[in-house]
């Protein structure tokens, strides 16, 4: 019989995390769908090794950064134009019950309609170029923001108004000092789910008739038959959409942390 203590029993651990594995997974059935080393014509040209080749072209060519900043320009302006109408609407909604009754089944029919529909009628409003764009943008991102602001309002610990209104605080006193920090949780998750959808419509929105954003290089791309070149359009988009998440993600982390 050993009287020597068995050795820690050591747990097996994956060298590389399992969010990594998924997108190597992903990456290998992709590459096995498409690479040119047994696919002929035009498959080969959406494989892996042709889309990361086009990446590299276009970044060191510069080629794509001009339509990056137009696509971010627009996400700005859309956001900025849907936070200005969707906070301060939210808000008053939240604070107002007859305000809620009177826009719910309004507001909960009109933004069941797909932002993308309304593109003949701002192409009819306000012609081609970049203000049919900022419509399609603004109307997407519009609600997100209107409902988690009422939603924030809703969910303000009522003991913080009865605190309030102990104090003989007035109404406006009450929002700015109560009302308005309760609610950046949720004004921040509602930014972030209006940039999911305003980069979602922004690329059916920038085929209509501008001459740069990535919506417009993935027709052009398209015209010119260089698919390798749109599927790297395409993994642009993605990347930029994960990062500006990522971002909005963080942020709302960090103000957690904070409060």
């Amino acid at each position: 019989m050993s009287l020597t203590a068995a050795p820690p029993r050591r747990h097996l651990r994956p060298a590389l995390p399992i969010s990594l594995w998924g997108l190597l997974g992903t990456l290998l059935l992709w590459w096995l769908a498409t690479t040119p080393l047994w696919h002929s014509g035009v498959i080969g040209d959406f494989s892996p090794e042709r889309a990361f080749a086009a990446i590299g072209q276009l970044v060191v060519s510069g080629a794509i950064f001009p339509h990056i900043w137009a696509s971010l320009r627009r996400v700005v302006v859309g956001l900025f134009a849907a936070t200005l109408i969707g906070i301060p609407l939210g808000l008053l909604i939240g604070l107002s019950r007859v305000l809620e009754q009177a826009t719910s089944v309004l507001f909960q029919f009109v933004r069941m309609i797909s932002p993308v529909s309304w593109m003949p009628v701002a192409v009819m409003v306000f012609g081609i170029g970049d203000w049919p764009v900022y419509f399609l943008l603004t109307v997407a991102a519009v609600w997100p923001l209107i409902l988690n602001a009422a939603a924030g309002v809703a969910a303000v610990d009522r003991r913080w108004l009865l605190l309030s209104r102990s104090l003989c605080a007035t109404r406006w006193e009450t929002v700015a000092k109560v009302i308005m920090p309760a609610t950046i949780p949720h004004l921040l998750t509602g930014l972030r789910l209006a940039v999911g959808i305003i980069w979602i419509v922004l690329v059916p929105a920038e085929m209509l008739g501008v001459r740069a954003g990535l919506g417009y290089f993935i027709l052009d791309t398209r015209d010119r038959l260089a698919y390798s070149e749109l599927l790297a359009g395409i993994l642009i988009i993605g990347a930029i959409g994960y990062l500006l998440d990522a971002t909005f993600r963080w942020a709302n982390q960090v103000w957690q942390h904070r409060s």
